[in-house]
C-alpha cells in the first residue's frame, strides 16, 4: 500500500500529546514543529487517523513543497506538484485556506487564485480538457507558507476534526473539543480518579473525560472528506476503522459505570447557569455518556467534594469584557478555596486573565497554550507527585504513584534502592 506523508495541526504548545497520540497508532513520527506533527502512513492511516485521534484538528495528506518568493515561482511550483495521482477528472478542488508568515506572497486571496489556476493547468494538460465542471468528489486544499517555503496538503477531514457531532449547543465561550481532550491527558486524569469541572458551560471538559473513559473513538460518528476519495482510499478501509472503534468501546463502563479497575467512575461538571445544565446533558447524550456523567446547577463557592485524589479541570470566564473583569477576582478566589478544602487534589486551570495566579496561588507548573490566537495559560496545581509515563505510558495501577517528598527528604523507595544499589557494586568489587 502506497506511503504518504500526512501532516496533523495540533494546538501550539501540545504537540507533545499529540505525538503520543500517533505513536500509540502505530505510526513512525518524521518531525514535530510548532502546532504540528508530521508522520508516514498509507490510505488505512489516514482512516484510523481521522477516527481515532482525540487532539488533532484534521488529517492533511501532503502533496508536496517548493519555495516560492515571487507570483511566477508559485503558479510553477503549484503546477509542478503531481495532482493527476489525486484529484479525479470530475473532481471539484479549490485552495480551502492559504496562510502565510514572514514569507513575500502573504495576500491569501492571491494565493488561492493563483494555485487554483496553476492546478487547472496542469489537471488540463493531463486530462486534455480546458473546463472542469467538478462535480465529482471534492478535494480541499490547505497551503502554509513559512519564511517563503510552500507545503501544499489535500485536507481528508473537511470539517474540523474538532466538531464531533454531540454538541450542538454551547455556552458563551465554549473550549473546543480537541483542546478539552488535549489538557484531560496533560493532566495525568485517568478514570480511578474523580474529575469535576465546577464551570462546566456546554460539558466539553466532562463529556471528553467520559469518552476517554469508555474508549470511545472521537471521529466515529461523523463524515470526513476523504471518504469520497475512493480513487486513493478504499471505502473498505473506513469501515474498518469505524468497525474497530466499535469494537473498542468499554460498554461495560457505559452500563454500569464501573470500570476496568472495578471502580465507579466519577465524572461531574457543575455550573452556576441553570439554562446551560439542560443543554450539557443533551450533549452528554448525544456523545453516549450521559449514564457517567452527573450534571447538576451549583455555584464554585460551594463545591464540596468527599473523595481523595481527584482532579479539578475547568476553563473558567477568562474576562473578555470589562463588566465580566471585575467579577474575576472573586470568581477565582472562591476556586482557589474550593479547591483548598479538598482531600489531596490536583487542579488544572486554562485561562487567558494574566493575574489569575494572583487569586488562584502559584502553580506548580504553568504552559502556555495558544487557542486559536489567542494566548492562554494551563495553571497546573497538585497535592501529590507522579510521572506522566509511570501512569500513561506503563499503565500504572490505580493510586500507583508517589506522593512529593519535602525538601531534603529522601523517600524509602529512594533509600532502599540506593542501599540495594550499593549491595550490588560492593558485590561486584569482590568479584
Amino acid at each position: 500500500m502506497k506511503k504518504y506523508e500526512l501532516i496533523v495541526p495540533c494546538h501550539f504548545g501540545l504537540e507533545a500529546v499529540t505525538k503520543k497520540e500517533v505513536l500509540d497508532l502505530g505510526y513512525d513520527v518524521t518531525s514535530v514543529t510548532d502546532g504540528r506533527v508530521e508522520f508516514a502512513g498509507d490510505a488505512d492511516a489516514i482512516c484510523r487517523s481521522n477516527v481515532f485521534l482525540r487532539t488533532t484538528e484534521r488529517v492533511l495528506l501532503k502533496v508536496g513543497s517548493f519555495h516560492a518568493e515571487t507570483w511566477e515561482e508559485l503558479f510553477q511550483g503549484t503546477k509542478a506538484l503531481p495532482w493527476e495521482e489525486y484529484i479525479p477528472k470530475d473532481g471539484s478542488f479549490w485552495v480551502t485556506k492559504a496562510s502565510s508568515i514572514k514569507s513575500k506572497l502573504f495576500s491569501s486571496r492571491d494565493i488561492q487564485s493563483i494555485m487554483k489556476k496553476a492546478m487547472v493547468t496542469r489537471l488540463g494538460e493531463y486530462y486534455g480538457i480546458q473546463q472542469f465542471e467538478e462535480h465529482g468528489a471534492k478535494y480541499p486544499i490547505r497551503v502554509f507558507a513559512l519564511k517563503d517555503e510552500f507545503t501544499v496538503c489535500l485536507d481528508t477531514s473537511g470539517e474540523s476534526l474538532h466538531k464531533r457531532g454531540y454538541r450542538l449547543k454551547q455556552g458563551l465561550a465554549p473550549i473546543t473539543e480537541t483542546l478539552a481532550a488535549a489538557l484531560i491527558m496533560v493532566s495525568g486524569w485517568r478514570d480511578d480518579h474523580a474529575l469535576v469541572d465546577p464551570m462546566c458551560g456546554s460539558g466539553t471538559f466532562a463529556i471528553e473525560a467520559a469518552m476517554i473513559a469508555a474508549n470511545i473513538a472521537p471521529g466515529m460518528d461523523r463524515e470526513f472528506a476523504a471518504e469520497a476519495w475512493t480513487n486513493i482510499i478504499d471505502r473498505k478501509l473506513w469501515y474498518n476503522a469505524v468497525s474497530d472503534a466499535e469494537e473498542q468501546i468499554d460498554h461495560q463502563l457505559l452500563e454500569t459505570g464501573v470500570n476496568r479497575f472495578g471502580k465507579k467512575v466519577d465524572i461531574q461538571g457543575y455550573d452556576v447557569d441553570p439554562e446551560i445544565i439542560p443543554v450539557a446533558r443533551e450533549n452528554a447524550e448525544r456523545a453516549g455518556v450521559d449514564k457517567i456523567i452527573h450534571f447538576q446547577v451549583r455555584d464554585v463557592a460551594d463545591f464540596s467534594h468527599g473523595g481523595k485524589y481527584g482532579y479539578i479541570i475547568t476553563n473558567p470566564p477568562y474576562g473578555e469584557r470589562i463588566e465580566d473583569r471585575r467579577n474575576l477576582p472573586l470568581l477565582y478566589t472562591e476556586l482557589k478555596e474550593a479547591y483548598q478544602s479538598l482531600d489531596a487534589w490536583s487542579m488544572h486551570v486554562i485561562t487567558a486573565w494574566e493575574d489569575a495566579e494572583k487569586y488562584l496561588g502559584r502553580s506548580d507548573k504553568n504552559r502556555k497554550i495558544y487557542n486559536g490566537m489567542m494566548k492562554t495559560y494551563f495553571c497546573m496545581m497538585k497535592t501529590y507527585f507522579y510521572t506522566y509515563d509511570k501512569r500513561m505510558k506503563e499503565g500504572a495501577k490505580p493510586h500507583e504513584f508517589r506522593k512529593k517528598p519535602a525538601a531534603g527528604v529522601v523517600s524509602k523507595e529512594t533509600r532502599t534502592e540506593s542501599r540495594f544499589s550499593d549491595e550490588r557494586k560492593r558485590n561486584g568489587a569482590k568479584k
